[in-house]
């Protein structure tokens, strides 16, 4: 397996760790008293100001917000806005259902992106990666057994259509990093990765969803200044700014790029893993044999299909 294969994969399991630490850290900000439009106001400013610090402390990524065409800035703030559909549905699912049960419905978007992109990108080829699929949507499953199967309709209906919008987010992000059908961006653009670097992508895009969640904040009268933010909600907030949002999305571009949007999906099936180990090893939760089974099935699930027989460009050009 090459290096830009290997990167790929490597960026999309660190995304998928970020976002998979946000339930644990929004426990903390509920706890706190604060509800999902605030939690994502702070995620979305504080996330976004480090994005941005990223995009102009490094000189290629000064370089590359120059040379931004205006239609792909465009773009990228309508991709921006259209995220809010799904941080907005999936934060706000989780004060009506177990962060389980979210979870165990969300991980349906990896077998809706390998779906779309059959048609709109770089899909799964061979039957060893369907197969895979398979395997780890099993694997998630058993992973979050024991699940509490009652929940309110309300919080249903949302945590339907989070995995439904960040498909559809998925895909569209994919083919704005320079992705279309048959061939990956990094294919395209000759081993450079994305056609737009990362930092510069995700700064725009979170600029955008920042803007559409401030003003959404701004009519329900939440905290907007600091001072109004409970001091035990600080810890979470930072945590999912950092962790959940400025690493999971520059990471999951950069790596979608390489890999494309149908692996980078199927690649992060690790989240739930994670979400559990870290809660175990953080809470004191202990793990069942089912859930430890799979677990094991979700890792064999993304080995099997990253070990798919067939050539690879070797060229890897680092991104920032």
């Amino acid at each position: 397996m090459d290096r830009r294969r290997l990167l790929g994969i490597a960026l999309a399991a660190v995304s998928a760790c970020g976002y998979g630490s946000g339930p644990l850290f929004a426990k903390s900000v509920y706890g706190a008293g604060l509800d999902w439009l605030a939690l994502l106001y702070w995620r979305f400013l504080l996330g976004g100001l480090l994005v941005w610090a990223w995009a102009l402390l490094v000189p290629a990524n000064r370089a590359g917000l120059r040379a931004l065409p205006r239609r792909r800035v465009v773009a990228l703030i309508g991709l921006g806005a259209f995220f809010v559909g799904n941080a907005g549905t999936y934060y706000a699912a989780l004060q009506y259902i177990s962060a389980s049960l979210a979870s165990l419905i969300v991980y349906i978007y990896p077998a809706l992106v390998a779906v779309i992109s059959i048609r709109f990108g770089h899909g799964l080829h061979g039957r060893r990666p369907w197969a895979a699929l398979g395997i780890v949507s099993l694997g998630v499953a058993l992973t979050l057994g024991g699940i509490e199967t009652r929940a309110d309709p309300v919080g249903l209906a949302l945590i339907i259509a989070s995995p439904c919008i960040y498909a559809v987010y998925i895909v569209l992000a994919a083919r704005l990093a320079g992705e279309r059908r048959g061939e990956t961006a990094n294919d395209r653009t000759g081993g450079d990765g994305a056609e737009t670097r990362p930092a510069v992508a995700a700064a725009v895009m979170l600029t955008a969803t920042f803007a559409v969640v401030a003003l959404m904040a701004a009519a329900a009268g939440e905290p907007t200044v600091p001072w109004l933010v409970p001091s035990d909600a600080w810890f979470g907030l930072a945590g999912i700014a950092v962790f959940s949002t400025a690493v999971a999305i520059s990471a999951f571009y950069a790596g979608t790029a390489r890999i494309g949007a149908a692996q980078a999906a199927l690649v992060s099936t690790v989240e739930p893993v994670w979400t559990i180990t870290l809660a175990t090893l953080l809470f004191g939760e202990r793990l069942s044999s089912v859930q430890l089974v799979g677990g094991f099935l979700v890792i064999l699930g993304v080995i099997v299909a990253q070990t798919t027989p067939g050539s690879t460009p070797s060229t890897v050009v680092e991104e920032a």
